[in-house]
């Protein structure tokens, strides 16, 4: 631990970031697999909900800082050719 009152807050803060990351992360990860779930059923209503539902995690995470603007463009267009093929 450190010795510098601002180091021992930025400590803190890194802290509450991380979780704060690994939260919104697993969301992404959830949605994605609902909308996976969704579209191996068949289900186009559902699998409508659960893809706008994964696009704006990923646009508001970019929002926050959490993901890249790439990575978020990356999850959503290997989520979308996924789907398009089990619904094929």
């Amino acid at each position: 631990m450190a010795n510098i009152k601002s180091s021992k807050k930025r400590v803190l803060i890194a802290e509450r970031n991380r979780q704060r990351n690994v939260a919104v992360k697993s969301e992404i990860k959830t949605a994605i697999k609902k909308a996976l779930v969704a579209a191996q059923a068949k289900d186009s209503e559902a699998v409508s909900s659960a893809l706008s539902a994964v696009y704006k995690l990923c646009d508001k995470a970019v929002g926050k800082g959490v993901l890249h603007k790439n990575t978020a463009a990356r999850k959503k267009s290997r989520l979308t050719v996924a789907v398009n093929k089990l619904m094929a």
